[in-house]
């Protein structure tokens, strides 16, 4: 005979406030059932209608079936499934139509996993708890599906399930499906200001959790953390938000495997109050968040801890939208974290999405600590854009964007990889690796069609940024950038540097279109800017971190590549060291670049080495109001060389460039060009456009300028050296004072080009009649015949002022005619 005690309780439901505006009424009070809909021969008893026992169901193989009208446990109250311990799933249908709200204890015996199935909807209140050996699957699907083609419905209740020892392989959602929401009181997870030590865990902390190496699955369509903390000790945390299709999953393998391609439409995860999401561990386990829009918001958190020697987990999340803001007080901004304190490495993040945005200090956030772990990768891939803006209005100096950090006693921080159509960092957020103590920064890899860098962190005097950087400890890293368009301003900065002792990373940056640094809009910090440098930071910056004085680590190597690339209004590039240690090298390559308004091309140094500057254009080199070109050394620093290839180079209002010394040797310049406009080589720096490469106390360097693809001898002929006689050139002619004249003028001069000829005006021809002027001024002919005397003499006419030509008289003592004509020719430039 079947046995069903129906167990009552009343359990206050408090409302439940979400992101955007969006709301859940829970109902003040609501009955808790434990109700079997008598499909299966489940039973439930209660002694108090507060604890109540679960036996009975159907048991194929080692999987166990539940089915209730209504399955909901009171606060303080508890539902045990009373399996057989051989059991290794317990199955448990809801098909009642009303929602499951547990805010009490769900237990099992054993180690079996649980499923929970409930189309209708799960709540689960801020008491709710956890105790089960094996794994927890929460879900609003309307059904499971096994191996062998068998259904376990919550919907389709006509004839009796047929049930399966098989394993399951996916949830069935329909288009009424419900969400699932999760309570809590949040988590109390805190770094210190600069986060210079790990998190320290509260074991005790109250939320859903199940044991070390478990899994904890939540899948509905929604899932909503309300201050809910979700704990899966080096288990596998999966959170799968979908509004119709299938899951797929393989619960056979270590890890178990979802797959969502089944999936027509995603709806969305929340995160709110300081909701966590935990897989710490020795060794860390796994997170996915698989979702339309996730929102991480009010100093909310997924993260792992990694401890010990054997392989981490990782972080994954799939999104169309991920936003990532948000901090409540006395707690820490939104992040997604991962943290290694073992000695393996961390665990990776991977994000894939259209839209990332971080806000308000929120970031995507992998550290290292103390026992030589290095740092989980990051990788974001955004299709559409992602925008990293601002910092925590609590604290300044924790900036949002994509980060990774070494601490001391850690190992090398993770990568990053950064890919998108459009990068925006705004109000003092960056990608960033940073070292602060431990072995080596990670490298930085940025790809995107367009990436712009504008405003500064009011509180740090830090730029929007793209920085590798160590301020104590090992080397930083190395950046590469790949993009089409690269703006910056208002402070923005991409910056391979350092500090302290260790050295500063290469920066090779490639842009197909174009690069512009504009150096106004900065108010507390920095110009803007591009370095390679060893660079003397805000003195803010330096008090927060503790940072040395000067650097004494090397400046590290810039590479850049673009069309066209614009300098100005103080803006600036650079391989330089402000400390001990040497200035990188720092090659340019473009058609055309421009420097205006002291916009600036430099390397420097004040005690080693100057850096070596190279730059290529194919076509100019423009330079206007006081910019510079410059390879300096102060102190006791050499000057750097400079070698500059262009076509034309144009120095104008003051501009110079420079490979001055103070105490060392002046560097080299040297100059390959067809042409130079403006710019003038000197001995020192005055207010015109200056070439100079002098030293103030020590050695000068070398001036060079090569004109080159212009030959001196081209266009001119060899003229002979036999002396012509010029009787044998010039007929004579005759002079007079009368009759008709040819006058020529014209615009006189020499051509444009040597190569090319005078361009005259059209030819003159006089149109009028002149026959009734005109009167011969000679006897009639002879029946000699006249020869033609040629012109070999210039003169003046005093009446006129005319240059005219005229033939001086002949030698023969029997002319042959009687000349008076006048050939008169008119120079407007003579």
């Amino acid at each position: 005979m079947r046995q069903a005690v129906v167990g009552l309780m009343w359990i206050g439901i408090s409302t439940l406030s979400l992101a955007h505006g969006e709301a859940v009424v829970g109902v003040d009070r609501v009955q808790a059932q434990v109700i079997p809909d008598g499909t299966l021969p489940t039973t439930v008893t209660t002694p108090n209608n507060l604890d109540f026992t679960i036996n009975g169901g159907t048991r194929s193989g080692n999987n166990l079936f539940h089915s209730f009208s209504q399955l909901s446990v009171p606060t303080g109250g508890s539902a045990l499934f009373n399996n057989a311990t051989e059991v290794q799933t317990i199955f448990a249908r809801v098909t009642g139509g009303g929602a499951s709200n547990i805010d009490g204890l769900l237990k099992a015996n054993g180690t079996a996993s649980l499923f929970l199935l409930n189309p209708n909807g799960i709540l689960f209140g801020v008491n709710a708890q956890l105790n089960i050996g094996g794994s927890f699957v929460g879900t609003t699907a309307n059904s499971i599906q096994f191996a062998d083609g068998t259904e376990f419905s919550a919907v389709n209740l006509s004839s009796l399930p047929l049930l399966t020892m098989s394993a399951p392989i996916g949830v069935q959602f329909g288009a009424t499906s419900s969400s699932i929401r999760v309570q809590g009181q949040g988590h109390n997870l805190l770094h210190p200001p600069t986060f210079t030590s790990s998190v320290t865990r509260d074991p005790n902390l109250a939320g859903l959790k199940v044991p070390p190496g478990q899994k904890l699955v939540l899948l509905g369509n929604g899932v909503f953390l309300d201050g809910g903390v979700l704990i899966a000790e080096s288990g596998q945390l999966e959170l799968g938000s979908v509004s119709t299709g299938t899951i797929k999953f393989n619960t056979a393998t270590p890890n178990w495997e979802f797959n969502y391609n089944a999936v027509p439409s995603f709806s969305d995860i929340a995160l709110t109050r300081a909701a966590l999401i935990d897989a710490s561990g020795n060794p860390s386990g796994s997170i996915h968040l698989q979702g339309k829009g996730i929102r991480i918001q009010e100093s909310s958190a997924v993260f792992i801890q990694h401890q010990g020697q054997q392989a981490a987990g990782r972080i994954k999340v799939d999104a169309d939208v991920l936003e990532i803001n948000g901090a409540l007080p006395k707690k820490d901004q939104s992040l997604i974290l991962s943290e290694n304190i073992g000695s393996s490495h961390g665990a990776d993040i991977d994000v894939s999405a259209r839209q990332v945005v971080t806000r308000e200090g929120s970031a995507i956030f992998s550290t290292t600590y103390k026992n030589g772990g290095s740092g989980g990768n990051i990788v974001v891939n955004a299709t559409d854009s992602i925008l990293a803006s601002g910092f925590a209005a609590f604290d300044p100096s924790r900036a949002g964007g994509v980060l990774t950090r070494t601490y001391i006693g850690g190992g090398r921080s993770g990568n990053t990889t950064v890919t998108t159509s459009n990068l925006s960092v705004r109000e003092g957020a960056g990608i960033t690796s940073l070292v602060l103590g431990g072995a080596r920064g990670g490298n930085v890899q940025v790809s995107a069609d367009t990436i712009s860098l504008f405003g500064e962190n009011s509180g740090t005097a830090g730029g929007s940024n793209i920085v590798s950087t160590t301020l104590f400890g090992g080397d930083a890293g190395s950046i590469l950038i790949d993009t089409k368009q690269l703006l910056l301003g208002a402070s923005g900065l991409i910056s391979a540097s350092t500090s302290g002792a260790g050295n500063a990373g290469s920066l090779t940056i490639h842009a197909s279109e174009f690069i512009d640094i504009d150096g106004s809009g900065s108010v507390v910090s920095q110009r803007s800017r591009i370095t390679a440098s060893g660079q003397l930071l805000p003195p803010t910056f330096r008090r927060i971190y503790g940072l040395p004085a000067l650097p004494t680590g090397n400046g590290g190597n810039l590479a850049i590549t673009s069309p066209n690339i614009r300098v100005r209004n103080q803006g600036y590039i650079a391989a330089e060291n402000v400390g001990s240690g040497d200035a990188g090298r720092l090659q340019i390559q473009a058609n055309s670049i421009e420097l205006d308004n002291q916009g600036q091309i430099r390397t420097a140094t004040a005690v080693g080495n100057g850096g070596n500057l190279e730059i290529t254009t194919r076509d100019l080199l423009l330079m206007r109001h006081q910019s510079l070109i410059s390879a300096r050394a102060s102190q006791f620093g050499n000057g750097g060389n400079i070698i500059l290839n262009a076509p034309i180079a144009v120095g104008l209002e003051n501009s110079d460039i420079v490979a001055n010394a103070e105490k060392g040797r002046g560097g080299n310049i040297q100059i390959a060009t067809q042409g130079i406009i403006g710019l003038q080589y000197r001995d020192r720096l005055t207010p015109e456009n200056d070439i100079t490469a002098s030293s103030e106390f020590g050695v000068n360097g070398t001036v060079e300028v090569n004109n080159v693809g212009v030959d001196p001898n081209s266009g001119l002929v060899e003229l002979s050296t036999t002396l012509i006689d010029s009787n044998q050139k010039v007929a004579a002619g005759c002079s007079g004072t009368q009759g008709s004249s040819f006058v020529v003028t014209g615009r006189g001069g020499v051509p444009q080009n040597p190569s090319q000829n005078v361009r005259h005006d059209r030819s003159w021809n006089d149109m009028r009649d002149l026959s009734a002027f005109h009167k011969p001024a000679i006897a009639p002919a002879s029946t000699q015949t006249a020869t033609l005397v040629e012109a070999t003499a210039w003169s003046r006419n005093p009446q006129t002022g005319k240059v005219e030509l005229v033939a001086a008289h002949p030698t023969s003592s029997t002319p042959s005619a009687t000349c008076a004509s006048k050939l008169n020719l008119t120079q407007s430039h003579i």
